[in-house]
Order: C-alpha cells, then structure tokens, then sequence
C-alpha cells in the first residue's frame, strides 16, 4: 500500500532512513519486534522519529490540530483552574510537558498574567528538538514579566517544587502493545517483514502480556471474544510516577482522549483504539510513512488514576473535557476572546471553539483527570460532574 498523500523526494529518503534503523533492530532481534518497540522507534529514535525530527505536526498543514490550536479558550480555561491552584497554594510553578507549538503557553501565561496569577516558573519539558525551537520562537513574542519565567528542561526536574504539572495530548504518544485473544490463547501482534515489508506478525504473547491481559479479563468477569483485539501501554504507569514525582504539593491535570478501562475494553470496541494521523487523515497502518506519521492509541484512564494511587497521589477529580472547560468560564472566555478579536471573525471564533466542548467533536471523547498530592480543596473544573466513580 503507498502512502496516503503521495511524498515528497526529502520525505522518502526521510522514511528510507527510519525504516532502515527500524529493520537493522528487526533483524538483530531475530525478525521480530514487540509493536511497542517499533512504535517508540518511529516515534522518538534520535534525530529520526516523527517526534524526533523536523516533519510539520502541528496545525494547519501538519498532521493534527491540538485544543490549544483550535481555540485560545481552551488555554483560558485551564488558567482559571491553575490560578486557582496557584491561589490555594500561596504561589507555585507549573511544568508543562510536551508544550507542542507553545500555544497553550501563550495562553495560559496571558491569562494568569491578567488574573495577577502568575507562576514563580513555568518550565517545559519537550522532546522534540524542533517543537522546542517553534515554542522558543513564539513565546519569546511574550511580555518580559511572562517570557522571563520560562525555562526549558531536558529531563524531569529531581528537585521538588510546588504547583501544576500539565500535559495535554502527551499520554496517547506512549508506546503500546497490541495484542489478540485466539482460541489457544494470548497472541501479541507485532512486526515482521512481508515481501520486503513491515507487517502486523502475531505470536504467543510472552508472560507479562499475558498477565496484563488476563487482568483485564478477570476485570471484566469473562474472557474477550476470540479474535478481540486492543493495545495496553506498558509504560503508562511509570511514566505518571515519573512526571509526577517532584510535585511535593499539587495537582497534575492529564488530558487526552481515552475512557475509564470498562469502557475501553468492551465488546463494541473490540478492534482497539489504535490510529495513525498524516495530514490531517485518519488511517490503522502504521507501516506506511515510517518516521513521518503520528502513532497514537486512546488511554485508558483507570491505569492512570492506578498509577497515581500508586505513586502516592489522589485522584482528585476525573470528567469530561465539556464538563472541565465549561465549568471554568469557557462562556465568559469565549465571550472575551470575541470582543478583543476583528467582529467578521467572530463566527469562526465560536465554532473552533464549540468543537472544545460539542459530544461529537473533543467534548466527550476527551477526558481530564487530576492527580493531587497535599493539596486538600476542591477543584472547579469538577464542579459540573465528576465521574472519578467510574474508575
């Protein structure tokens, strides 16, 4: 199968480079590779894989739009929610990770700016080399009491702060493994070669898979149908205690698309939730534009709220991206935003940010959860409904 919109000569080469790595690792491991190791390949290997190198992500033009792309209301939002934190707190840091373009920071320092609000430091830990420049670039357009707070980090901070840790659109990028239920048992789908080809190749899962999957079975109270096939991230659970280990006193706001386990693997869903975007097309092969197309799967929110439990965090609150923006003045936002912006594009104004919270754009698919640790008050972006109960 070629690639969904045809590539350019740089692009080619580009995947030739990728794909040969990727095959020199297939064939030292025997012609075989578990699917989460060639998706952090394609992914993050240095200086090659999409998030790595220098390919357009971002907006319009590049692979995906991101909330803070679609709307500077969603940024205004979740200020109302950090200020309030912030306030409780007596002042604070927020690290942001995978900042993406910068304009969720842009946003949000503006906000907290207005608000009197501002963190001590807003620090950001990126990965990929040409984000990090894209977010240099546009943030340095910043206000100096805004732009001299900002600090780019290389690694997680090891020295404890208070505040925020915020990540948008992060937890999807993590690695996964695929695996199918046959009738002889556990098979993890991952890559081989076909006529010259990467290609799904399924074998007995090895005995941690096996573990993970049969927990969910036991979950569930039976096991899945023959031929049920879904992805579970490894990775999750150490990644949430990493991220979240330097908050000595806080919250963690996690955002993406996923549901609570018992939605994720039902029997409706049983071909997973793996994706692959590519100019803004949605497609399942992750074989085509190796090193060029973003690899994602929706999370599974209760490993999250587990993985902070067990990293000494409370679940503090766990909804709707509609229910977490429109109870932090997502109406007052957007009402601001068109008054300071030309009137005739007004209406463009209120659908991009509509598709924040209508059920059929981000609103329901979109999840956020909070992760506490000392930090006791309620938090506003909860207040129209909380459905941590259905973890």
């Amino acid at each position: 199968m070629s690639s969904l919109v045809p590539l350019t000569a740089p692009e080619r080469e580009h995947e030739a480079r990728v794909s040969a790595l990727i095959g020199r690792e297939l064939e030292a491991a025997g012609g075989w590779l578990p699917f989460a190791r060639y998706m952090e390949l394609a992914l993050y290997a240095p200086g090659l894989g999409y998030y790595a190198a220098g390919a357009h992500k971002l907006g319009a033009g590049g692979d995906f739009v991101t909330a803070p792309e679609l709307s500077a209301v969603f940024g205004r939002s979740l200020a109302t929610q950090s200020a309030e934190v912030l306030g409780a707190l007596g002042g604070g840091e927020i690290l942001e990770l995978g900042a993406g373009s910068g304009a969720l920071a842009v946003d949000l320092l503006g906000e907290l700016a207005r608000l009197h609000s501002l963190p001590a430091r807003y620090r950001i830990l990126e990965p990929s080399p040409e984000l990090r420049e894209r977010q240099r670039e546009r943030l340095g357009a910043l206000p100096a009491a805004q732009r001299e707070r900002i600090e780019w980090l290389e690694a997680v901070p090891t020295t404890p702060f208070e505040g925020l840790v915020l990540a948008n659109e992060v937890m999807d990028a993590l690695p996964v493994e695929r695996f199918r239920r046959t009738a002889q048992g556990i098979a993890a789908l991952g890559v081989g070669r076909e006529q010259g080809r990467f290609a799904w190749v399924a074998r007995p899962a090895d005995a941690a898979l096996v573990a993970e999957v049969e927990a969910l079975e036991l979950a569930r109270g039976a096991p899945f149908q023959a031929g049920y096939e879904s992805e579970i991230c490894p990775s999750l659970g150490a990644w949430v205690g990493a991220v979240t280990a330097p908050l000595a006193r806080g919250v963690a706001l996690l955002i993406d698309y996923g549901l609570a386990r018992s939605g994720y693997y039902s029997p409706e869903r049983h071909g997973g939730t793996f994706a692959c975007y590519h100019r803004q097309l949605r497609h399942e092969d992750p074989f085509l534009n190796v090193g060029l197309q973003d690899l994602t799967a929706w999370v599974d929110f209760t490993r999250v709220a587990e993985a902070g439990v067990a990293a000494g965090l409370e679940v503090a609150g766990y909804t709707t991206q509609a229910n977490f923006l429109l109870a932090l003045k997502f109406e007052e936002h957007l009402a601001a935003l068109r008054a300071e912006s030309d009137p005739t594009r007004a209406p463009l104004l209120g659908r991009s940010a509509l598709r924040l919270v209508l059920p059929t754009e981000m609103g329901e698919s979109f999840k956020c959860i909070a992760l506490a640790r000392g930090y006791e008050r309620g938090l506003g972006g909860f207040a129209l409904k909380d459905f941590t109960a259905s973890l």
